[in-house]
């Protein structure tokens, strides 16, 4: 009975650029090749261009819209129509707003839902199926729906023109319950909240412990997200606080006029974006984290 000693490989194949295997059935390690790089540059310039474009015309006058050819290079009047932007409109006044709305939001949503997605993916009670297919169903119903009646109820209870208005209806969100359960429905095993029990742990002290520090990249992920949304919201500001108004609301009286300088639009167009991306850089890596998290999960 003879047997066969595996050999290793040569040195010279060591030394070629051939792509190695990593294991039995690991598949082949590959490099991205430049198709992948040209079409990450390919997206990135397509979806940079409109800010751009953007930030072309807002340091421009109002003649280069009429162009046939848009400008490549920026022109010298950004800072004076910025300056036309603070005399217009009140911006500090609804900047301070929208950062207030948008926090407050974001780190509610991001609470309430880690919360409740927590007990429909870990906790055993009744009702608890039902109760979750009726969160996934009032994310059919639009927004616009119930906006009326939601308007006549901040209006009897006298917080119209204040940020409450804005704030108290959206402190928790379905999406979020429901993303925040997909998350930790397999991430947290049950035998470490069982473990953490026994040990003699709350159900509070077992969340904390054990549910909020596996949830935090999806919590980082919710939080940008419902922080860019409360950010970028216009329609119910408008309704509740036109006198009080968050930042989206107040840059829209500079078109509220019979002749609109799209120029000074833009530039503060360009203004209200700087915020989201300078959050963006600030979060980048626990953004990218928190998705290769999802992805190693599922």
């Amino acid at each position: 009975m003879s047997t066969e000693t595996p050999t290793r490989p040569a040195a010279s194949d060591r030394r070629s650029g051939a792509p190695r295997r990593r294991g039995r059935g690991m598949g082949i390690e590959r490099r991205p090749g430049w198709l992948s790089y040209t079409l990450v540059v390919v997206f990135f310039v397509a979806g940079a261009y409109p800010l751009y474009w953007s930030f072309l015309m807002g340091s421009s006058d109002k003649s280069a819209l009429t162009d046939t050819w848009p400008p490549l290079l920026p022109g010298g009047r950004f800072w004076t129509n910025v300056a036309q932007v603070f005399d217009t409109v009140p911006f500090w006044l609804a900047l301070g707003n929208s950062l207030i709305v948008s926090t407050v939001v974001a780190a509610s949503v991001v609470f309430f839902s880690t919360l409740a997605g927590y007990a429909f993916a870990k906790l055993r009670f009744r009702g608890r199926e039902g109760l979750m297919v009726f969160v996934i169903a009032t994310l059919a119903v639009p927004t616009q729906l119930g906006i009326i009646p939601l308007f006549m109820l901040m209006r009897q209870l006298g917080w119209t023109g204040t940020l409450g208005a804005v704030i108290i209806p959206t402190l928790v969100t379905a999406f979020g319950v429901f993303f925040m359960r997909q998350y930790l429905v397999d991430v947290i095993p049950d035998e470490l909240i069982e473990a953490a029990r026994i040990d003699g742990a709350s159900m509070i002290s077992t969340f904390w412990h054990v549910g909020v520090p596996a949830a935090r990249p999806a919590m980082a992920i919710l939080g940008l997200f419902t922080f860019m949304t409360a950010w970028t919201d216009y329609l119910w500001p408008l309704l509740v606080v036109p006198q009080n108004p968050t930042l989206q609301v107040a840059l829209s009286q500079l078109q509220s006029a019979k002749y609109v300088d799209y120029s000074i639009v833009l530039a503060g167009a360009i203004l209200a974006t700087l915020p989201l991306l300078v959050l963006l850089v600030a979060a980048g890596k626990q953004l990218v984290s928190g998705i290769m998290a999802g992805a190693v999960k599922g």
